[in-house]
């Protein structure tokens, strides 16, 4: 049996300055002592078990959200999985403003248009990996998450296109599966700074204060081949320039 002595002050109701001190005295047996113990020793064993469960074989990664804070410079990206009307347009924007940006593109995408984006490359935009059929990655198993990448790499060299170590995963998706996939083909997972949400066609004009009222050093701005970004890309790259903006690719602006 163990007795811990513990005191406590007891109170009148009309007069917090009187009282009178007691002690309580809190009595455990044997039994209920082991019992305790027992259950303590029962939860560290529960602890170290489900440590040793966890998945260790890969280091903690995070996808990047921002590029170097120290230049005023922004990077354009362009996710594409679709929109081949739109992007010769896009391109000749982005040639008469001399400004190169980055452009992940599916694998898919890449099969079947591939003169656009042998031509996307030619004129010397950075080309990241998008994966091949666009799926949603966080519910596919880190083989296929890799296998998406891979395929795509392939799809590139047999149109003999350079892709960088860059990838952008569909619909922004980056669960830990995700990174780890990335990671083990030596890839960095790309998110973005700013999104221009021009996927629900918003007004031109809604894109521009979007992306002009927050843009900063280091920002990656997100952006699809869509007919209201054609529309509000020479004036953003223009409103950009005039406050003393420079453009850079992905891969230049996270170094």
């Amino acid at each position: 049996m163990i007795i811990f002595v513990a005191p406590a002050y007891d109170y009148c109701k009309n007069d917090y300055k009187k009282g009178r001190m007691y002690v309580n005295i809190i009595i455990f047996s044997k039994k209920r002592i082991i019992g305790y113990l027992v259950a303590i020793i029962l939860i560290l064993i529960g602890l170290f078990i489900l440590d040793s469960l966890v998945d260790k074989t890969m280091p903690t990664v995070n996808p990047i959200y921002i590029g170097d804070t120290k230049e005023k410079a922004a990077a354009l990206m362009f996710n594409v999985d679709w929109g081949n009307e739109i992007i010769p347009e896009i391109l000749e924007i982005l040639d008469n403003k001399e400004v190169k940006a980055t452009f992940f593109i599916s694998g898919k995408f890449a099969n079947k248009f591939p003169d656009l984006t042998k031509e996307i490359a030619q004129d010397g935009h950075e080309i990241g990996n998008h994966g091949y059929y666009h799926p949603h990655p966080n519910k596919i198993s880190l083989e296929r998450n890799m296998k998406e990448i891979i395929d795509t790499e392939k799809q590139f060299s047999n149109l003999n296109i350079s892709i960088s170590k860059i990838f952008a995963p569909p619909y922004g998706e980056h669960e830990k599966v995700v990174l780890q996939a990335a990671d083990k083909l030596g890839y960095k997972t790309i998110m973005w700074t700013l999104d221009t949400i021009d996927w629900k066609d918003p007004l031109p004009g809604t894109i521009l204060k979007r992306i002009l009222s927050k843009v900063d050093n280091g920002s990656m701005i997100l952006m699809h081949p869509k007919e209201c970004t054609l529309q509000a890309l020479p004036s953003l790259i223009d409103s950009m320039k005039n406050d003393d903006f420079s453009f850079r690719t992905v891969t230049e602006i996270i170094k």
